[in-house]
Parts: C-alpha cells; structure tokens; sequence
C-alpha cells in the first residue's frame, strides 16, 4: 500500500508520461492485461486511457486492471488513469518515505 505522500509523487511523474495502454470496445481484454503487465514490468508506472467505445466507466476499468496487475491505482482523472508496480528485480523508481495512511 502506498501512502498519499507516494502518490502524489507518482502523479508528478505520471504527468510527464505518455498515454501508453488503451482501452476500448472490447473492454479489459486478456490481451490488455498482458499489454498492461508487461508495461508494469518494464516501466513501474503507466498511464492509460479509457475510450469512449468502452462500455465500463474509467474508474472500474481502472480499479480491475491494477487488481488484475497486482498494481497501485494511483489517479483516475477524466479518461485517464495511472497504475503503479514496484518492480522487485529492477527497480526504477524511489518512492519518498512518508507515514502509513491507517
């Protein structure tokens, strides 16, 4: 679990980011969760976007891919989401030490 001192980190780096996951019509498809973890994987931090083809809302989309990740959901904003993994073999971001949120 992060803290909210994490995620805003994460939001800070999120928004130099480039939308790199899309989710349309077809929904959450095994496809897009492979896509979805092996950009985990390799990156720690990804940011996707829900279309307007897609049937789900943003937030549920959002919510069931970074269950189905293993991943933070960090932010939802419009169509927009950003999810987080700590990659254990290859770290590539520090998150900032901050207090549990209880």
């Amino acid at each position: 679990m992060i803290t909210s001192k994490q995620r805003a980190y994460l939001r800070s780096l999120a928004s130099n980011e480039d939308t790199i996951l899309m989710v349309g019509k077809n929904g959450i498809s095994n496809q897009v969760v492979k896509q979805a973890d092996d950009a985990l994987f390799a990156r720690e931090l990804i940011k996707g976007k829900v279309l307007e083809t897609c049937e789900l809302g943003v937030k549920d989309v959002a919510i069931e891919l970074a269950e189905k990740t293993n991943g933070e959901l960090v932010q939802v904003i419009g169509y927009k989401f950003v999810i987080y993994r700590k990659n254990k073999e290859n770290q590539k971001i520090i998150l900032p030490r901050g207090k549990k949120n209880t």
